[in-house]
């Protein structure tokens, strides 16, 4: 395998360990970087690591420091912290077993690929993967990686693993929060059962291929037409695209609704074309329905 392994150590069932390697299951995708740059000549700006009244300073003079008091700080180099001797450093350990319907999906963070790291390995892990995949189970444990401890979960995927980081529940802001001021009222049947037609006739296998960054192409087509004027700090315009009236608070759902299945596309089942803006005002919409609430219970 030509990937270099993120993690290599053992998965650790009771008595039994399996030697594994542990790779990473996503890439960085399009992107584009910007460099900051002196206008009045042109150049990149760099930065310098400097100590007041010193002035800059060699990278090996550098130490991570803990701020235990204002201005007093704890000196630790790469080797103490490398030194802290941990059991998930080299072992997972799956400690309980667990529904897949019982992580909510907020909780997972970050994919990896699980493999046996021999021949030798190969046969507990397939006992392994195949009593997850029977049992419809989950198996959890804690693991080190790269300077914290992480809990993860594991289950079968294709011929072999795939382990996520979970974030911890200090890690997750409460959803009631967020939600307290969204009214708990029955929609109308009708229109439930329009919006409910509607989803059905987009509804599809999900295709992550159908999915691009279309901001990263918008940048590239930027950048190029400002190439292809020659002028580096002239300002390029875009055309405005007429905003969507919100009109009164008062919307005719139904109408709209009903105009939606009409449309040539609602029978698509190409998700990318029903993915709704992220940058969506929420919060003027909040607005919106308490507006009418109130004006309903007057």
């Amino acid at each position: 395998m030509a990937a270099r392994a993120y993690w290599q150590g053992q998965i650790r069932l009771a008595l039994v360990s399996i030697p594994v390697e542990v790779y990473s299951a996503t890439k960085s995708g399009a992107s584009i970087s910007f460099h900051q740059i002196h206008e009045p000549s042109g150049k990149r700006i760099k930065y310098e690591k400097v100590v007041p009244g010193i002035g800059p300073v060699d990278r090996d003079e550098i130490l991570k420091g803990f701020e235990y008091e204002k201005g007093e700080y704890v000196l630790l180099d790469e080797k103490e912290i490398e030194g802290v001797k941990l059991d998930s450093k080299r072992t997972l350990e799956l400690t309980q077993f667990v529904d897949y319907t019982d992580i909510d999906p907020i909780y997972y963070d970050k994919p990896y690929y699980v493999v046996p790291a021999d021949d030798l390995a190969e046969e507990a892990f397939i006992v392994l993967r195949e009593a997850l995949r029977r049992a419809k189970k989950v198996g959890i444990g804690q693991l080190a990686l790269r300077g914290r401890e992480y809990a993860v979960s594991l289950k079968p995927c294709g011929r072999g693993l795939v382990m996520e980081t979970l974030r911890y529940a200090d890690e997750v802001n409460k959803a009631a929060g967020y939600f307290r001021e969204i009214p708990d009222d029955n929609p109308d049947a009708d229109l439930l059962d329009l919006a409910t037609t509607l989803i059905e006739k987009k509804t599809g296998k999900f295709d992550a291929s159908e999915f691009h960054d279309r901001y990263v192409d918008a940048l590239r087509a930027l950048i190029d037409r400002k190439r292809k004027a020659k002028g580096g700090r002239k300002i390029i315009e875009e055309e405005d695209t007429p905003a969507q009236s919100r009109g009164s608070n008062v919307v005719d759902l139904m109408a709209a609704l009903k105009k939606s299945l009409e449309r040539p596309d609602a029978k698509t089942s190409k998700a990318v074309k029903t993915t709704p803006a992220k940058d969506a005002p929420a919060p003027r919409k909040t607005a919106a329905r308490r507006s009418t609430a109130s004006r309903k219970r007057a």
